[in-house]
């Protein structure tokens, strides 16, 4: 979703057509939605609540909190306990639930302490308001700290064939030391993985023009959108199962949005790829790299 008046626009979208997909994902088994409040500053929450509102066996619903817009327009990290309190007041009312499945703090607020934030995570918790928290873009260091005052029930980090921090900043290694499910977001680099992907179609607002792997720099695009397409034909897949896959294989669970009902059924299909076909196609995303620097 996004359009006008997003932080992040990759172009219009139609509520009823949103609402669609949202229940297209559900009927094909996708167990769990990812939203936040940031994401049309409530529009989304929104959309996800209409089209859950009623469903008889609902997935789980993680949003976030303590993003909210500064006075300049750009969004500021605010984790102090009245801001968390007040944005999930918000996301229950959009999401139109009486508690919020897992709630996770967005981005670090260097101005809150941890402890400070996620002892209001945990006091939600206990009154029934929250039923788990999470921490997303959050590095070693925070997840410790934020551990040592209560559990931490999920993590989510950027994480794709072309971005592969995690692996080394240790974020991966305390999810599974910890035993604490890893969500991928933008496991499709932003589209640049997908099938149909056009960087020269993009419109002039659009923020993927902005990415680093827009930069023939950085990423020789063609060479890699290649090569991964021959090896997503060999395989009978398309281009975005690959690297989907590539993710589950990792033992990440990638947030993978839908524009369509179609596109949500294709997502709900994707799979861990055998072990050939990621190791293939990391070795293209490694070349691709290389090759451009």
């Amino acid at each position: 979703m996004g359009g006008p008046g997003w932080q992040l626009d990759w172009g219009p979208t139609d509520r009823n057509e949103s609402v669609a997909a949202v229940r297209a994902a559900v009927s094909a088994g996708v167990g769990w939605i990812d939203t936040a409040p940031f994401y049309g500053w409530g529009h989304a929450e929104e959309i996800v609540g209409l089209a859950l509102d009623g469903v008889a066996s609902r997935p789980v619903v993680l949003t976030k909190c303590g993003d909210v817009p500064g006075r300049d327009g750009r969004v500021v990290d605010d984790h102090s306990p009245s801001v968390i309190r007040a944005d999930v007041r918000g996301s229950l009312r959009r999401l139109r639930r009486p508690a919020i499945d897992v709630l996770q703090l967005h981005d670090p607020d260097p101005e809150t302490p941890i402890e400070e934030s996620w002892q209001t995570i945990c006091e939600l918790i206990d009154e029934g308001t929250v039923r788990a928290g999470g921490l997303s873009n959050h590095p070693v260091e925070l997840l410790d700290r934020a551990l040592a005052v209560g559990p931490v029930g999920v993590v989510q980090h950027q994480y794709s064939l072309l971005h592969r921090t995690p692996e080394t900043d240790g974020v991966l290694d305390w999810c599974t030391q910890h035993q604490v499910p890893f969500l991928a977001w933008s496991p499709l680099a932003s589209g640049f993985l997908a099938d149909g992907f056009d960087l020269a179609g993009l419109t002039s607002g659009d923020l993927r023009r902005r990415l680093r792997w827009a930069d023939p720099a950085v990423l020789d695009l063609a060479a890699l959108r290649r090569d991964l397409a021959a090896i997503a034909a060999a395989a009978g897949l398309s281009m975005s199962a690959v690297a989907a896959g590539w993710a589950l294989t990792r033992g990440a669970l990638p947030i993978i949005g839908a524009r369509t009902a179609a596109e949500a059924g294709q997502i709900a299909a994707f799979k861990p790829m055998p072990p050939d076909i990621a190791a293939a196609a990391q070795t293209a995303a490694d070349a691709a790299l290389v090759a451009a620097r």
